[in-house]
């Protein structure tokens, strides 16, 4: 899914009148018991009640794709064996969560396979989405809907218990302690299925969410999901200096560093209005090696290194490997951080037999709050 599908579902829970036809859900103690149920026609609820169920589900479409937002594909054995989770998704949506024996299911392989030490309560929604036709204009028709995309949205709450605290009660005009709850938190996790690719259902395709987009669950992914999760945020920046340092060796030189931010910035920009995210394959990668001054050496060390370092058919997020905001410098005393605009105001030189670092600056310069005289002048 790209991002522009993603806000078309995302805008769906803004509507009065959405298309969700049941609500179910399980508490999870942190003992792994299941400690309730619940299964309701989601009108049937109060508005106040439906209105927090809503902002929930917003929350599991909200996010960065790439980072928050994972778009996974499950392997073929998947959707063919009889335990294959693809399957029995998709057996779970044809039901509309009206088969008790396959939600019981559901929670149970989320208790077996989550790996999550508090209390958490797991929300399931069943929705249905006349999806509108698309004028030339960009105008969305609904009365010329011609598909409906069957879904359903998971979304798993840890559930905290609130802080203690004093508070005033108006009807004694007192200062009372106020009673400590256990409230439910906005989504860890969760997912779509099917996703909405193409504007329509794609069975084949899941879209996943996590909270914090370092500490993706891996177990919860290939255990429950049985999807290959894409190489975490974090990771993938970890990942690749990894790769940039090995590859490069004692050619990875700042000039080089510095063009590789460049280039990686300005590729953002040029697709900056584009639905899909920024991504780099191994091919993507050698380009960008190549235009920022790697030498062929360094270029032939890099492939060997991508495939001993990346599973095949993966790919990096451009926005996760680059920082858009800074470009850092540091050494072990020293940290300085230059806007990403003009990289070119730093460089390096060798000054009295040591190398050093050299920021061209000008009469505005600030040190502690105090404007400094320029030594030039």
């Amino acid at each position: 899914m790209n991002k522009k599908e993603i806000a078309e579902i995302r805008k769906e829970f803004n509507k009065n009148d959405n298309g969700i036809t049941r609500i179910t859900g399980c508490y999870v103690d942190f003992e792994k018991n299941k400690r309730l149920d619940f299964k309701e026609a989601f009108y049937s609820l109060p508005d106040e009640e439906m209105h927090k169920y809503v902002d929930i589900m917003k929350k599991t479409l909200s996010g960065t794709l790439g980072k928050n937002l994972l778009n996974m594909e499950f392997p073929t054995e998947e959707e063919t064996s009889e335990d294959g989770s693809q399957k029995f998704l998709y057996e779970l949506v044809q039901s509309k969560l009206c088969d008790d024996a396959l939600l019981d299911k559901l929670y149970d392989k989320i208790i077996e396979t989550y790996n999550y030490d508090g209390e958490y309560l797991i929300i399931l929604i069943h929705d249905t989405y006349d999806i509108p036709t698309i004028t030339s204009d960009g105008v969305e028709n609904f009365d010329a809907s011609e598909y409906v995309y069957d879904f359903i949205l998971c979304s798993i709450c840890p559930v905290k218990l609130s802080k203690a605290a004093l508070y005033y009660n108006r009807q004694k005009n007192s200062i009372e302690e106020h009673m400590r709850d256990w409230i439910v938190q906005a989504p860890a996790n969760g997912f779509l299925y099917p996703a909405f690719n193409d504007r329509n259902m794609d069975i084949h395709n899941i879209l996943y969410y996590t909270k914090n987009s370092d500490e993706t669950d891996i177990e919860f992914s290939e255990n429950m999901l049985r999807c290959t999760l894409p190489i975490p945020a974090k990771e993938q920046k970890e990942v690749f200096s990894t790769i940039v340092e090995e590859s490069l060796g004692r050619d990875c030189e700042f000039e080089i560093v510095r063009n590789i931010h460049d280039n990686l910035a300005e590729m953002i920009a040029e697709k900056a209005d584009e639905p899909e995210p920024v991504e780099l394959d191994k091919e993507d990668m050698k380009k960008l090696l190549i235009n920022s001054g790697a030498t062929e050496e360094s270029v032939e060390k890099f492939a060997e290194t991508f495939e001993s370092s990346v599973a095949e058919g993966q790919s990096f997020v451009a926005s996760n490997i680059t920082n858009q905001r800074k470009f850092e410098l540091k050494t072990p005393d020293v940290t300085i951080n230059v806007s990403p605009e003009r990289t070119d105001l730093v460089d390096t030189r060798i000054i009295d037999g040591k190398p050093c670092i050299v920021i061209e600056c000008n009469d505005n310069v600030i040190v502690n709050g105090i404007r400094v005289a320029n030594p030039a002048e």
